[in-house]
């Protein structure tokens, strides 16, 4: 196997190689607004002869208040030109680095997240994961002694390099940490880093699947979606004939055929394994719920980590229902251009990343910006971040809430996008109120579907918003009441009852899936050019179209 040391050694000079890091956030911990300081003058400090260093005199600001006045808020229309030209290799832009890592979406030549292919890109990375770590083996020292599962994307479809020889993105995951930690985490994977090689996504499904089934001894899943292991699970109950017959030949059967240089390495990486295949079809064959099922797989499971906030909430609670004797973590807040928040045990939210980047807080109330040190208990905010990769009090368009405090350090709950708006007549409906008017509805019928959306659709030349909804047949009159409840409360927005009184709109209207809601979503996705780490659940769709891309029905009422 590709383990060269124990997994309990391995673990071990992970969690002490990390507490450097921890320390040093609990020392900062004592004084944000000094640490936030700190932060904001190493960046200005480095990048001041850059261009935009240059332009804004970043060498003479001495002050937050001066950074604040002299550098406007920004969004991403603000970067696109430095961006285009960074990505043809023209150096120094930006920061003091010309290798910056580009995410290209759609085929289109601009990319639409960047961030520096550099050391301090793994540094800022790297401060906030290492606390994280540390907690985590704190309070779970048993996590030490098995293997874990950090799922891998597969990158063998993506472009390469821009056309000025610029690295897209990292190779994997595992590229956010230094040399001989990449090397401690490879030597306790459940799955080792050869299968995100794998491009098809249910070859790529079943072969992660067989080392999972290998890994009697795995504490530890970390993925990014919930529905990454949901749909993991569906496939588990239809390929385990299969899969047991892998294990105990030797083989790599998957449903696709691997590029042929593949499979000697999986096969070296798959010995016959007669006592678990043996143990796995006894599983199987007895008849038990998935959630016992799974535990008798891995009885030493302790952990899942996952996204656990707004979209994600209904899958979450289905995760916990697979998994019912793992405690599952959510995940804190982390975007393409930053690393925002953590989470740690036995707090409720996830610690602000105060040490990786500078930040500010709009108000989504009325009042001035504020720093991290000024936030109000159970105030919302829009994210502003300053960073190493060459953001400049950049707006996230993230809402967070202050929901408590370890010492100074502000503990915070993402809520969703500001920026999330549907807005096809004027209706102007975010995402975040109409999530909220679904799930309150939802609760008051108590429904608990697979799937559920909102986007605005057309039926016989008339346009309306459309709960796209995966639930049993028999709960259809309740749907009925549903949409109802759902129209007159959208209608409490002006803008949408005045789209609906002009007949701009039709009233909302249902339209059951059949089956596979969630599945079909993720698949549009990934048609449409977003990697399948990267695409997030959202109540409310901005494009339409999904009545003709789903399988089931209208129900008029």
């Amino acid at each position: 196997m590709f383990k060269t040391i124990s997994t309990t050694l391995a673990n071990s000079l992970w969690y002490l190689s990390s507490l450097p890091e921890w320390y040093a956030f609990h020392r900062a911990n004592l004084n944000v607004a000094q640490t936030q300081r700190e932060v904001l003058r190493h960046l200005l400090d480095r990048n001041a002869e850059t261009e935009i260093g240059r332009h804004y005199n970043f060498a003479t600001l001495n002050s937050v208040t001066q950074y604040q006045k002299q550098v406007p808020l920004s969004t991403y229309d603000d970067y696109r030109i430095a961006i285009a030209n960074i990505s043809v290799g023209q150096p120094g832009v930006l920061t003091n680095d010309s290798m910056l890592m580009l995410e290209l979406t759609n085929g289109v030549t601009a990319p639409t997240r960047y961030i520096p292919y550099t050391a301090k890109l793994k540094s800022e990375f790297q401060q906030a994961l290492a606390t994280w770590i540390v907690d985590l083996f704190t309070y779970h020292p048993y996590l030490l002694t098995g293997c874990a599962y950090w799922s891998m994307t597969s990158v063998a479809h993506r472009q390469p390099f821009t056309i000025g020889g610029i690295p897209i993105g990292f190779e994997e995951d595992s590229e956010y940490l230094s040399d001989w930690q990449r090397y401690l985490l490879h030597t306790v994977m459940a799955v080792p880093p050869v299968v995100r090689l794998i491009e098809d996504i249910e070859s790529f499904r079943y072969v992660t699947l067989l080392f999972l089934l290998r890994s009697r001894h795995l504490t530890m899943m970390s993925v990014w979606h919930p529905t990454f292991l949901t749909l993991l699970m569906e496939r588990l109950y239809l390929w385990w004939p299969r899969l047991v017959t892998d294990l105990r030949q030797g083989t790599v059967t998957p449903t696709h055929p691997l590029p042929p240089n593949l499979y000697p390495l999986l096969m070296a990486l798959n010995p016959p394994d007669y006592q678990r295949a043996a143990e796995i079809h006894k599983i199987f064959t007895t008849q038990q719920p998935p959630g016992i099922i799974h535990h008798l797989l891995w009885p030493k499971l302790q952990l899942i980590s996952c996204w656990a906030d707004t979209q994600t909430k209904s899958v979450f609670n289905h995760l916990k229902l697979l998994f019912p004797k793992t405690r599952i973590q959510g995940k804190g807040l982390i975007a393409t251009e930053g690393f925002i928040s953590f989470p740690l045990f036995r707090k409720t939210g996830a610690a602000l990343a105060m040490r990786s980047h500078f930040f500010e807080f709009l108000p989504i109330e009325e009042g001035p910006i504020r720093l991290a040190h000024q936030l109000d208990l159970n105030a919302r905010y829009e994210v502003v971040i300053t960073t190493g990769g060459g953001l400049y009090r950049y707006q996230l368009h993230d809402i967070v809430q202050v929901v408590g405090k370890v010492k100074e350090c502000p503990l915070l709950h993402f809520l969703g996008k500001a920026a999330h708006i549907s807005d096809w007549f004027g209706e102007k409906l975010t995402e975040q109120s109409v999530r909220e008017i679904v799930n309150k509805r939802l609760a008051h019928y108590a429904l608990n579907p697979t799937f559920v959306m909102v986007a605005c659709d057309e039926w016989a030349s008339e346009y309306a918003y459309t709960l796209f909804i995966e639930i049993e047949e028999m709960l259809s009159g309740i749907l009925k009441l549903l949409a109802k409840d759902l129209e007159l409360a959208l209608q409490e927005n002006f803008h949408y009852r005045y789209c609906r009184e002009l007949k701009q709109l039709g009233h909302l209207r249902i339209f059951r899936i059949e089956k596979g809601g969630l599945e079909t979503y993720l698949k549009v996705g990934v048609a449409r050019g977003q990697r399948a780490g990267d695409i997030k659940l959202s109540t409310l769709h901005q494009a339409g179209g999904w009545s003709q891309i789903f399988r089931g029905k209208h129900i008029s009422w």
